[in-house]
């Protein structure tokens, strides 16, 4: 086939495609459908009432099934019998290639314990000196400028300067960075234009020629990073085939979550005033309660899909092979079987049920703890530093129902205050 016919049979699968969503949601009201349209993009949670009050499971009008039950989301996550795609199934056109998140064992647990040593809580805790003076320095910056975007000047800086190091890619640079890693990772649910295409096809062009330099340095130069542990591993452990993406989706991974959990979270606090206040009068002690309220109450991954590998039961309904679940997480975080008052914001919130922002099961966010720390540390600065931080304009929200989040938010800093003075060393003090 040549280039010409099979670029016309992607934009006509695609636009088939965008077609039948559109006919699904506002012609047959599929309330499934609808999260994939701007009704679900400006605000999701509504539409989960709304499927909830169908029951813990519901056919779509696509041929699947979709869940908002917390019990069942987390049943599906954990359930051998589900996979994130059939194993004889290969990706579609517009399908990324997201390394281990599209794999089923044992392909996934070959490569995720390649990577799972590079997050164990040895590792992370040495990043916190690291992440506290990058959030200081740039804290500081907005502090000077009074008015700043918090996602363009704060939240996603921070991800991406913490995820490079980690990767071990030298002199990055941060706003490149941030803007391909968007852009990769606005095509987690699926391209919606030739144009979007195009720009996905630059950017991972760019990620492909970035890290083939990388995985050369790094076989003359070893270091102490992800990089070199991946290369190191080349031929037993990896694929050559398999590195880029395994590199991308870490990259890509590392920015989506905290990026889009910062600004969510900074959000939902400035929309309580209340439990900001709260935050800033204690600062250390309840930012780590703010992170997991947040990431529970408007979570940076809304959904995620499981595919049934075999012939089975869901909630008294037959799930076929190769039917999809949603597990909507979003819905999910919010279930009044779960959560008391679901819908508040609440730091003081009894945390002995976990809530599902990072998944479940097999494909648990291997980088969790790392996101966490820079959560915490981020929220809590922001209440020492500002806590007289405010919205100064209008938010604008990206393109997208899997992944949540704001692209800008105008804040300004009134009344931002200076770092304490570092404390002097043990040394000093004795001397």
């Amino acid at each position: 086939m040549s280039d010409l016919h099979k670029a016309v049979s992607f934009a006509a699968g695609l636009y088939r495609e965008r077609a039948r969503v559109l006919l699904a949601g506002y012609v047959q009201r599929d309330q499934v459908a609808l999260l994939a349209l701007r009704p679900g993009r400006t605000n999701p949670y509504a539409i989960y009432d709304r499927i909830r009050a169908r029951g813990t499971i519901v056919p779509t009008r696509m041929g699947n099934w979709a869940t908002p039950s917390h019990r069942v989301c987390s049943a599906v996550l954990r359930d051998r019998r589900f996979g994130v795609r059939l194993d004889d199934e290969p990706l579609g056109p517009d399908e990324l290639d997201m390394s281990l998140l599209s794999m089923n064992p044992p392909d996934h647990t070959r490569l995720r314990r390649l990577i799972q040593p590079a997050f164990s809580p040895k590792i992370v805790a040495g990043y916190a000196g690291r992440i506290e003076r990058t959030v200081g320095g740039l804290l500081d910056a907005a502090a000077a400028a009074g008015e700043f975007d918090l996602i363009s000047d704060f939240a996603a800086v921070l991800p991406i300067a913490v995820i490079t190091d980690l990767l071990g890619i030298p002199d990055a640079d941060s706003a490149y960075f941030a803007r391909i890693g968007a852009i990769i990772g606005s095509a987690i649910g699926g391209i919606r234009s030739l144009r979007h295409a195009a720009r996905l096809q630059e950017s991972a062009d760019a990620l492909d020629r970035l890290f083939a330099d990388l995985f050369e340095l790094r076989r003359r130069e070893p270091q102490d990073d992800i990089v070199s542990r991946i290369v190191a591993a080349e031929g037993a452990q990896i694929m050559p085939s398999e590195m880029q993406s395994m590199c991308a989706l870490l990259l890509v991974a590392g920015f989506e979550t905290t990026v889009n959990a910062i600004g969510n979270g900074v959000l939902a606090l400035l929309g309580h005033p209340e439990q900001w206040a709260a935050l800033c009068a204690d600062p250390q002690g309840l930012a780590p309660r703010a992170v997991s309220e947040a990431l529970r109450f408007d979570p940076p991954v809304q959904l995620t899909e499981r595919v049934a590998l075999e012939e089975t039961e869901l909630e008294g309904q037959a799930v076929s092979r190769g039917q999809s679940v949603l597990t909507l997480i979003g819905a999910a975080n919010r279930d009044p079987e779960a959560f008391d008052h679901p819908d508040a914001f609440d730091l003081h919130r009894d945390g002995t049920i976990d809530n599902l922002a990072f998944s479940s099961g097999i494909h648990y966010c291997a980088g969790q703890p790392l996101a966490r720390l820079e959560l915490t540390i981020a929220l809590q600065l922001l209440a020492e530093r500002m806590p007289g931080l405010a919205r100064s304009g209008k938010i604008e929200r990206r393109n997208s129902n899997i992944i949540r989040g704001p692209i800008h938010v105008p804040v300004t800093a009134r009344g931002a205050r200076r770092p304490p003075a570092p404390r002097p060393a043990p040394e000093a003090i004795a001397g």
